[in-house]
């Protein structure tokens, strides 16, 4: 079963503080569909070194999202990627949908 975004960490983040719970959620938010749009550009004119760059810096958020074996997933997918393979490409397909999905209700 895939496991859920959450706000688990960002709220141990922000300590209850609102206004910074919200910085974070709307950092999120705003880079996120563009770091996957970069990512989509550069998977489909096959440019390895900056697919890798758009999965490390996804990565980040699929950590802050609390998607701790996704996380691993993603670590594996970059690492492939250095070998110009695309091996793990569709778990973080997976992981990319639910995110996507997720912040539209937050």
């Amino acid at each position: 079963m895939m496991e859920k975004p959450n706000l688990e960490y960002i709220d141990k983040l922000a300590r209850g503080n609102e206004s910074i719970r919200k910085i974070l959620i709307d950092t999120i938010k705003n880079e996120f569909p563009k770091e996957k749009k970069e990512y989509y550009k550069s998977l489909k004119n096959k440019e390895y070194k900056k697919i890798e760059e758009n999965v490390h810096r996804i990565k980040h958020k699929i950590s802050i999202l609390g998607l701790v074996k996704s996380y691993e997933k993603a670590n594996e997918f970059e690492h492939n990627l250095r070998e110009k393979s695309i091996s793990g490409f569709q778990d973080f397909e997976k992981t990319l949908i639910a995110i996507s999905k997720y912040i539209e209700t937050i």
